[in-house]
């Protein structure tokens, strides 16, 4: 039945209309009064977030992609807006230019971290062996200075301390300090220090904070379970304890597919050479759940939480938690609940009242005069290879070994849960041993597009894992090229057209994983190279699109329907009393009543709902005062009959409780009836506390 249902999604893609109408993208805004992570289902790596005023400012990782480091501003810390890449072009070498058989791939950009100091904005990055830069500008959307301070200070965090003097906390597992000179020249002379040995499990990805006279480092500990960790100390130099402050969320995620043969450090990938995948694991956590994050305060004494988890072939995604002060120490999660994040909850009270935005236009006819700001290079780009014509993108084409050698491909992030680009594709102008096309940019890699052969033009696929291509006959200049992803399965499928209606599939079931030879998730790419070892042509891209089939949640919280909710875990039908039997008026038979499976939904405001049983059995209530969190059906609603839906897309669900901060759920294997006594839910969500939900009046 799944596959039927993965044939039919599929056959309504390969007949989705061509058109320049802007698709709807995803918002975590649910317009209620509430979000669902993450923030964004496209990769934003290892984020790093401040308050200035009531604004709120975010920048991530951008690995090998130019330009680099994108800066975010929001009001209510739930809708972002773009403001501009930290740095156009960083060059650092051949490296960066895909030069002499080198690359960048896995390296370049990590782990930024962001500050503000006297009227400055800042931002610190290690850039592997080439040290320690430093950003600066007093307008963020402005012109930003770059300083290259060299040293290995990696995965930092920053501290402007009470008497301006400025820190450093880095490295992994042994927590170093070092000071750095008011003037960004270098480093005070003997000021490198272990300030937390090893053993701590303090991580890496540090963030570094003082908070009412005490200083706090955060950091993510990746062995075994990838938990966040915070430190804390009266004075700098410590001693410093240590708590865990979050662990264990995962939002039902599962670790998705992985290919390491290719590291950061490893050369690029070459056609025929193997690839193997590690399959999901289903039980462990291994690095999945919430980790390398920071906390930021709102105006009004809240704070709150970010964090990045690994989703697979999506790549990092950011999440937003609220934080819990308890005995000094910034949980992760809500009271009598720590240390777990909700999927869904209420917005930051910031004060501001946002309507919920995207944060990029994906679709690009490429009329403007520049790029839009969703694009980024592979490497820095040779600008006098590429323009924008004629309402068109131009891509000439520069000899490359293969795909990943190709400069001048243009990228964007994939979007999650599944998201389709389609993309116009003119290939006049190619010349013999010219190809391009449209690229699934990971590894391993795929492609769609045309080769420029010895006999005239074909239609190519290739696949880097079975290192095959697949030719086919094409007698038009034109072409429409497709790519669709499933990042829940790790699946990708190829198509092309010759109308720009009916499509055909070329790659099939084409398998994902996240790895670190990108270090990114999948990207969408568009490429044109030469395999003759010369300059050739050039290719003409137009009207890309993207799709997403699971942007648009508004129908995900079922309000006024009535429903049935299937427990994932043992697949039963959730019951309001023993099953009941009625008699049939018209036969006499006995069945059961099917009412007692059946809830009515609710709205109470705010994202929050209460469940009526269509049996007359009352409201679901969770009563008593003890940890069990007992689930009852009350003729009288109360306040304990409130829950937060937690959407968790794919019609499943969880029901957390504001009585508790819990999840109603139950034990499959002992026969316990439910409770609203769960923490959270384990990864794949069958745990018991995650539901389908169908609407059936």
């Amino acid at each position: 039945m799944k596959r039927i249902k993965q044939m039919a999604l599929f056959m309504a893609i390969l007949l989705l209309p061509l058109c320049s109408a802007s698709a709807q993208s995803w918002t975590s805004d649910n317009g209620n009064g509430t979000f669902t992570n993450p923030l964004f289902y496209d990769e934003f790596t290892d984020p790093d977030m401040i308050r200035v005023g009531t604004d709120y400012y975010m920048v991530a990782s951008s690995m090998h992609s130019m330009p680099g480091l994108p800066l975010l501003r929001s009001k209510d810390m739930v809708n972002w807006e773009f403001v501009t890449y930290i740095f156009e072009k960083l060059d650092l070498g051949p490296e960066s230019h895909l030069e002499g058989n080198k690359g960048i791939y896995g390296n370049g950009i990590w782990a930024p971290a962001i500050r503000y100091h006297k009227g400055t904005f800042y931002v610190f990055v290690n850039v592997n062996d080439h040290g320690l830069q430093v950003f600066s500008t007093k307008d963020p959307a402005g012109t930003w200075e770059h300083k290259n301070m060299g040293g290995r200070i990696y995965d930092l965090g920053i501290l402007f301390d009470d008497d301006d003097r400025i820190y450093a906390v880095h490295s992994y597992d042994e927590v170093k300090l070092i000071e750095i000179k008011s003037d960004f020249s270098g480093y005070v002379e003997g000021s490198d220090r272990v300030i937390i040995p090893r053993g701590n499990a303090m991580g890496e990805g540090h963030h570094f904070y003082k908070i009412n006279g005490k200083y706090y480092i955060i950091s993510a500990d990746y062995g075994p379970v990838g938990r966040m960790q915070c430190a804390r100390a009266d004075k700098v130099d410590g001693p410093y304890e240590t708590a865990v402050i979050s662990h264990r969320e995962t939002m039902g995620i599962e670790r998705g597919w992985w290919s390491n043969e290719y590291g950061y450090w490893s050369d690029i990938p070459l056609e025929g050479e193997k690839v193997t995948f590690g399959p999901p694991n289903k039980k462990a956590y291994y690095a999945v759940p919430l980790h390398q994050g920071g906390i930021v305060d709102l105006p009004n004494g809240d704070w709150w939480g970010f964090s990045m988890m690994d989703v697979k072939s999506a790549g990092r995604l950011t999440f937003l938690s609220p934080v819990t002060w308890k005995d000094g120490w910034p949980y992760f999660g809500l009271e009598g609940n720590l240390g777990r994040s909700p999927r869904t909850w209420f917005k930051p009270n910031t004060g501001a009242d946002i309507a919920p935005v995207t944060t990029y236009e994906r679709n690009d006819d490429f009329s403007g005069k520049k790029l839009k700001p969703i694009w980024q290079w592979s490497h820095l780009p040779v600008d006098k290879k590429w323009s924008l014509r004629n309402g068109a993108l131009r891509l000439n084409t520069m000899p490359a070994r293969n795909f990943m050698y190709a400069k001048n491909s243009l990228t964007q992030r994939a979007v999650g849960p599944e998201s389709i680009v389609t993309v116009e594709l003119n290939t006049k102008s190619l010349k013999k041993g010219d190809v391009a096309g449209l690229a699934l940019l990971i590894v391993p890699y795929y492609w769609i597009g045309v080769a420029h052969t010895d006999e005239g033009k074909v239609m190519r696929f290739y696949d880097f894992v079975k290192n095959e291509s697949v030719d086919e006959p094409l007698s038009t200049d034109k072409v429409y090229l497709r790519a669709r992803g499933d990042f829940d399965e790790d699946l990708a499928w190829l198509s092309y057209s010759t109308d720009g209606v009916n499509f055909k599939e070329l790659g099939v079931d084409l398998r994902l994983a996240y790895q670190m030879k990108t270090f990114q998730g999948v990207r969408f790419a568009l490429f044109a190279y030469n395999t003759l070892g010369k300059e050739g042509g050039y290719a003409e891209f137009d009207n890309y699109r993207m799709d997403e089939p699971f942007a648009d949640r508004s129908a995900n919280l079922p309000v006024g329907k009535v429903i049935t909710l299937t427990n994932r875990a043992n697949n039963v039908l959730v019951w309001t009393s023993p099953r009941r039997m009625l008699r049939n008026a018209n036969t006499g038979d006995k069945e059961f009543d099917v009412r007692a499976t059946r809830f009515r939904v609710h709205d109470r405001g705010q994202g929050r709902v209460a469940l009526e049983a269509m049996d007359g059995s009352g409201f679901l209530t969770i009563t008593g005062e003890g940890m069990s969190g007992d689930v009852r059906l009350l003729n009288t609603e109360t306040d304990a009959s409130l829950f937060v839906w937690q959407d968790m897309l794919r019609n499943h669900c969880m029901l957390l409780s504001l009585k508790t901060n819990r999840f109603v759920g139950l034990n499959p294997a002992t026969g316990e009836p439910y409770s609203a006594d769960w923490p959270g839910t384990l990864p794949g969500g069958k745990d018991g506390t995650v539901f389908d939900w169908k609407v059936v009046e």
